[in-house]
């Protein structure tokens, strides 16, 4: 079986924002224009695919990272979903270091809140290139302008609109894309026939304002673009005297083609010194077709970043791959989740080299050998068998006994282990003990399975006590692992806070 798409058309891409700036709306909105999703899942109404926990479904949040895969202008796009609230940090840590691109989602009326900053943070840590949307334009007290400001002043001075809005708030009805200089309409029933119009007039002039802000910055970060407009510049007469010609911005947008601005922009893009930003409404459906072109324009393939390095467990030396399939195979272990259905699920980023079903290969972390006996594509909660998974590609496979997140699985002859990913330490702690003795082994048993799958979940038992004590990232994470071990693990248990040993001492001298 050949690779279906080659590297260069793959994106790994996470959405990543603050909580409730509608990440999940989006990636719902993606998955339906590129026709993996035949409806619209609604967060509000608990019917999305991205959000398949009975626990996300009820509380209208996003808990665990979930992937997918979908197809748009013959591009392969591996998208995964992560939670916006801090104490699932460890979701958006540990898929940042698989991703090779982000799409930061801001809420038009709050723009850059504070997990805002902390995922763009996380992602400055993995050098991971981005794009932002600002969504929720729709509602009242949006404002473009201010939340754009707000990613300049709080995230990145090199932050450049593509597109503004016509009207906001409830007269929201379009965008005007600054590259083709047109205004976009999205008609239909969910928005998904985009139409292209001229701009209306009253908008013309500060198109024309936001478009020149847009070219000179994409043409600051590109030598040959600059030194052409600088030298247009040098041999027009000065207006009045050491004043700038009044066409600079003319001139400009005449000199420089669209492709040659697209492809100045996608370089600068992959090198962090661009920021595009977007804008739309996701729940209104409008902008998000928008995101999937600038994902595969600006955004990098595989191809586009530089090798993976990693340490040779035989040698200790420094060594690199490629991403290429010709490559030794190498991969990161990035999460494991416990399904109800097939057992213990092993999510995997391919680094290089590729991974046929059946085989065996190395968990070079323990020095291990595994055997591949499934490969899955995920797509949330739905699995697709695969024969092969090649370089670049993220899968799933089932059954591994000895690998844990941050491990590297690699070729039994040449092996490599990559860098391990990091996590917070926990902050909170709570007691649990069963409530009957047939409970004691259900419930250690079920604890240690969410601590495999969770690596800011912790155990262990106060020796002075005697109590079992479980740690977490905060108070909602700990609920949510109290309501998972009663709804999926059937543990029934009692919570409370941790008592504390009390000890006698000499106070003063008697």
């Amino acid at each position: 079986m050949t690779r279906q798409y080659n590297l260069d058309k793959i994106r790994n891409i996470g959405i990543i924002a603050h909580i409730d700036a509608g990440k999940t709306t989006v990636s719902e909105r993606l998955l339906f224009y590129t026709g993996v999703s035949h409806k619209i899942g609604e967060v509000h109404e608990g019917d999305t695919v991205m959000d398949w926990m009975v626990q996300e479904r009820e509380r209208g949040i996003t808990i665990t990272a979930a992937a997918t895969t979908m197809y748009w202008r013959n591009h392969q796009i591996n998208l995964i979903d992560t939670p916006g609230h801090i104490d699932f940090t460890a979701e958006v840590q540990r898929s940042l270091r698989v991703l090779d691109g982000a799409v930061v989602v801001f809420d038009g009326v709050a723009g850059v809140e504070p997990q805002s900053e902390t995922v763009w943070r996380q992602a400055d840590k993995y050098g991971t290139p981005r794009i932002c949307f600002i969504n929720k334009l729709d509602r009242m007290g949006a404002s473009f302008e201010k939340s754009f400001q707000s990613i300049l002043d709080k995230l990145t001075p090199n932050a450049v609109a593509m597109n503004i809005p016509i009207g906001q708030e409830e007269n929201f009805s379009a965008i005007i894309d600054l590259m083709k200089m047109k205004a976009l309409y999205f008609e239909g029933e969910k928005g998904e026939k985009v139409i292209e119009n001229d701009i209306p007039a009253q908008m013309q002039e500060k198109a024309k304002e936001w478009r020149a802000k847009m070219v000179e910055k994409i043409v600051s970060e590109d030598e040959v673009l600059l030194g052409k407009w600088l030298s247009t510049q040098e041999t027009r007469a000065p207006s009045s005297e050491g004043a700038r010609p009044s066409t600079q911005n003319e001139d400009l947008s005449a000199l420089v083609s669209n492709e040659n601005l697209m492809s100045a922009l996608r370089k600068a893009v992959l090198a962090f010194k661009i920021v595009p930003v977007f804008t739309g409404s996701a729940l209104k459906n409008k902008g998000v077709q928008i995101i999937l072109d600038a994902v595969v324009d600006y955004l990098p393939s595989p191809v586009d970043l530089p090798p993976v390095k990693g340490i040779d467990s035989k040698t200790g030396a420094e060594i690199e791959r490629k991403a290429d399939d010709t490559e030794p195979f190498s991969a990161l272990v990035f999460k494991i989740a416990a399904d109800p259905y097939v057992g213990t699920l092993t999510y995997f980023r391919i680094y290089s080299g590729v991974l046929n079903k059946g085989s065996y290969v190395l968990n070079a972390s323990t020095q291990e050998q595994e055997r591949i006996a499934r490969i899955l594509r995920m797509h949330a909660d739905s699995r697709q068998e695969m024969d092969v998974l090649y370089a670049g590609e993220i899968g799933a496979t089932v059954g591994l006994k000895n690998t844990s997140t941050g491990n590297t699985l690699a070729d039994k002859d040449k092996p490599i282990v990559l860098e391990k990913i990091t996590f917070p330490e926990p902050v909170i702690s709570m007691r649990v003990e069963p409530k009957t003795k047939a409970d004691q082994e259900k419930l250690i048993m079920s604890i240690r399975k969410l601590t495999e799958e969770d690596p800011t979940f912790k155990i262990k038992e106060d020796l002075e006590t005697g109590e079992t004590i479980i740690s977490g990232m905060g108070e909602l994470h700990l609920e949510i692992i109290a309501d998972r071990l009663k709804r999926e693990f059937k543990v029934d248990a009692n919570f409370g806070r941790p008592q504390v040993a009390y000890k006698e001492t000499i106070t003063q001298e008697a």
